[in-house]
């Protein structure tokens, strides 16, 4: 008897019907949890996706960034050696002009009265001593 009463107080018994019922809502619960976690899995693989594409465009835009610094820099230095080509060439342009301008005044100034005379004084120490200085006419 002790036998008997011992499975009536541990566990009362179930009906078919009732155990098809727990059984397959526990397996609707399970079969949602599933689907959760499947799209949960989804979720994330998305999320790693995304993060993957953004750090592969930020490494694009640094590696364009690089560039065009790289650009500018080669750009400037470019610029500064032509400019300081041009005042290079601007000064000695302006001494050239200014010597020309100093000749051009001193050969006006031998078709004018005396000028003759001027040459000749202006080329005394030009000429070796004991040497003749033969002038044509």
């Amino acid at each position: 008897m002790s036998s008997v009463n011992t499975k009536e107080i541990s566990k009362p018994r179930r009906r078919r019907g009732e155990q098809n019922q727990v059984i397959s809502h526990r397996h609707r619960l399970k079969h949602r949890l599933d689907k959760a976690t499947i799209a949960a899995n989804v979720e994330l693989q998305e999320q790693h996706r995304d993060f993957v594409y953004s750090l592969i465009a930020l490494f694009m835009k640094l590696g364009l960034l690089a560039i065009f610094a790289g650009s500018f820099v080669r750009l400037g230095v470019a610029s500064h050696r032509r400019i300081m080509r041009n005042i290079e060439i601007s000064s000695a342009l302006k001494h050239e002009s200014q010597r020309l301008d100093e000749l051009n005044f001193r050969f006006d100034r031998l078709f004018t009265i005396g000028g003759q005379n001027r040459l000749i004084s202006e080329q005394d120490h030009l000429i070796a001593p004991n040497s003749v200085r033969v002038i044509w006419r």
